[in-house]
């Protein structure tokens, strides 16, 4: 077994009024390169970008930089991650690619924030209420402490009970998902090898039929579930026991509607990426003043650890989560080989399709856990 591991780590600030500019780094044991890019506020057009190179394989590596030029004016759309691959990918340097997407997605939801706080020149002004909105709190807080939730915390593989199922809710799959670059059987292939019982595919606004799913489970011999991430009005959405193919942006009130009739259930994705690193944390954001967002009235549970996002932001979520008595889920939101699997959901009894999965999700027993430590990962990683 070949030890590997990979970091990749993105900031985001706001260089003037009409600009965001991204810095990216990914080191692992055979790279170690950083890219710069600077996206138009407005429409999200990639206006400059730079690369370097801090460790290479070989004396070829440095001839992907001149390349990098050729994502000048990609405006980040639906095709967006496809022309990344295809052009950068092959011409410069995958690695490059991956580290662009994953910029690219910093840069997207730092764009939300700042359009949702109504302009630069008013942020000092803003009251919290008047961003999360005025609505009644579901429940007191509780006498125990909040939950500790962090990177390097939690259970690892191999450590629980007999009977429990322990599932990535929250993966994407290539080519379902144009941000992701790995496929359906890779993900298998990784989710067996760190020891998942399950994944569920979460792909971006795509609906897989419930035949596609028993055949793949029965071709594969693996729990492989579907799900949806959808996106709203609110926030982004994990939805289970919906059958219907929903594109674009949805109003949460509408979805929720879906949901209940199809007698489904609904997770608040990564419910503070971005809220407590770019903007908003200045303004004292408390636990009791984020549970006033609409968004957690109309949900059933929270995922309070995503591997895509902050520690901080991850333990803030748990917090809120619990204030609200709301059920809490944990999934690695993996787009990328060496992803999967980082961050799980443990049920305390077994599972084999999506109506148990759903069954279980209601019950309210769910517990998110670290699968396995990042620093004791031992994944084969491939340049």
């Amino acid at each position: 077994m070949v030890q590997f591991s990979r970091n990749k780590l993105t900031s985001v600030y706001q260089k003037d009024g009409e600009t965001l500019s991204v810095h990216g780094v990914l080191e692992d044991d055979v790279y170690g390169l950083e890219v710069d890019l600077d996206f138009k506020l407005s429409d999200l057009e990639i206006r400059k970008i730079g690369g370097r190179w801090n460790r290479m394989e070989n004396s070829e590596c440095p001839r992907a930089i001149p390349f990098l030029q050729e994502a000048v004016g990609f405006r980040m759309d639906d095709e967006f991650p496809q022309k990344v691959q295809k052009i950068l990918g092959r011409k410069a340097c995958r690695h490059f690619a991956d580290l662009i997407l994953e910029c690219s997605e910093a840069v997207r939801e730092a764009a939300r924030l700042l359009r949702g706080v109504r302009g630069e020149e008013r942020k000092s002004e803003l009251e919290v209420e008047e961003y999360f909105g005025r609505v009644e709190v579901k429940g007191t807080p509780s006498d125990t402490p909040s939950p500790e939730v962090g990177l390097a915390e939690g259970p690892a593989s191999g450590r629980r009970a007999k009977g429990e199922t322990v599932i990535d809710l929250h993966v994407h799959s290539a080519p379902a998902s144009p941000c992701s670059s790995i496929t359906v059987e890779r993900l298998i292939a990784e989710a067996r090898q760190i020891g998942l019982d399950g994944i569920c595919l979460t792909d971006h606004n795509h609906c897989r039929e419930a035949r596609a799913l028993e055949d793949l489970r029965q071709h594969q011999g693996y729990l492989i579930l579907g799900g949806n991430e959808i996106t709203t009005d609110q926030g982004d959405i994990l939805v289970f026991g919906l059958e219907e193919e929903i594109r674009g942006v949805i109003r949460l009130e509408e979805l929720r509607e879906k949901v209940l009739q199809a007698k489904g259930f609904m997770v608040a994705a990564h419910p503070f990426r971005g809220f407590l690193t770019f903007g908003i944390g200045y303004l004292g954001l408390t636990p009791e003043q984020a549970s006033r967002r609409p968004l957690f009235q109309a949900v059933d549970a929270l995922e309070v650890l995503n591997s895509r996002v902050s520690e901080k932001e991850n333990r803030f979520a748990a917090q809120v989560a619990e204030r609200l008595r709301l059920s809490v889920t944990g999934g690695s939101d993996a787009h990328r080989e060496g992803e999967v699997g980082r961050f799980a959901t443990r049920f305390p009894g077994l599972i084999r399709n999506e109506r148990e999965l759903i069954a279980a999700l209601k019950e309210g027993s769910t517990t998110p856990v670290v699968l396995e430590p990042e620093a004791e990962r031992t994944n084969v990683g491939k340049s």
